[in-house]
């Protein structure tokens, strides 16, 4: 009996050390992010976007967590979109929001039957649902005055967006860390950038999130979005590392070697002509790369499998 006692604290004392390190960990990612960036100032009315997922409870979490050291003052205001989906659970984030005494507001608007409405039955309804929503947040944030919308957006995110990009639109994009709403009054921002989507899976079981299943969205077969994440999963268990390189080179643009003419003077290169900062033709030479370190720090909590894919399928 006393051997039992003694195995399970000190399984607790381990479960808190990693859970310690994880949090601490995406706290410095967000801030390093927000200071990047510039994306929190002084006076700031942030309003988090929060749709019930792991990532959205945890950008929340996070930044509160931030909030109580921050060298500057700003507020949080917590706002969810109830879009009317058959059988949503709407007490389950007043609930929550409540325990953690944070400001909130919750607004009702039935885009759900709007979707339906419009998009015919087998359809994709990402991008309907998408506009309606965002339109519906931009309105939200005047209303609350808030200067600053925050959504749950992480690194993988950016990284399906870019592939999204390349193999379906023909555009070398993805989704920017801050930028200004579509009607020229907040700045959103995403301070997840840094994030790693299995992190921020551990994080949320760790935290018992009352995690709200998407089922407009995520009960949809074959998603594009879907596909180059299963892709990008597959990339990250074949081989360490490369998702932490292409989120790199998200950081280390060479215009000069891309094709496009908007963003490099191409027609003004001259013979016997020395750029700075300009990298030569390297066409010919043998390309050699160092190893990358994966710095893959795993945090070990005694998740099973389904823990995380239970997770994944409620995004």
């Amino acid at each position: 009996m006393m051997k039992t006692i003694i195995a399970q604290t000190e399984k607790e004392k381990k479960q808190s050390y990693h859970f310690n390190k994880l949090q601490k960990r995406l706290r410095r990612n967000v801030g390093n992010a927000i200071a990047d960036f510039n994306m929190i100032e002084q006076g700031d009315k942030v309003m988090v976007c929060l749709s019930g997922g792991k990532d959205s409870y945890t950008l929340l979490d996070i930044l509160l967590n931030l909030r109580l050291n921050a060298p500057i003052h700003f507020d949080i205001v917590a706002v969810n979109l109830d879009q009317k989906q058959p059988n949503f659970p709407a007490h389950i984030l007043p609930n929550y929001l409540k325990s953690i005494g944070v400001d909130y507001k919750i607004v009702e608007e039935n885009t759900y039957g709007i979707v339906k409405e419009k998009i015919p039955e087998g359809k994709t309804t990402c991008s309907l649902c998408s506009r309606l929503r965002r339109g519906i947040l931009y309105r939200t944030a005047t209303e609350l005055g808030a200067t600053k919308i925050a959504l749950g957006h992480h690194r993988d995110d950016m990284l399906e967006t870019l592939f999204l990009n390349m193999f379906y639109g023909g555009k070398l994009k993805s989704m920017p860390p801050k930028l200004v709403s579509d009607d020229g009054k907040q700045i959103v921002i995403r301070p997840l950038v840094y994030c790693k989507e299995k992190e921020i899976e551990k994080y949320a079981i760790a935290k018992d999130f009352p995690i709200i299943p998407c089922n407009l969205c995520g009960s949809q077969p074959n998603l594009q979005r879907q596909v180059v994440k299963e892709m990008l999963r597959k990339w990250d268990r074949q081989y360490p590392g490369r998702i932490e390189t292409m989120f790199s080179a998200l950081q280390n643009v060479v215009p000069s070697h891309l094709c496009d003419a908007t963003l490099f003077d191409f027609k003004s290169i001259r013979k016997d002509q020395m750029m700075d900062g300009i990298e030569g033709d390297i066409a010919f030479d043998k390309l050699e790369f160092d190893s990358v370190p994966t710095n893959q720090e795993e945090t070990p909590f005694d998740f099973t499998e389904n823990d995380l894919i239970q997770i994944r399928e409620v995004k």
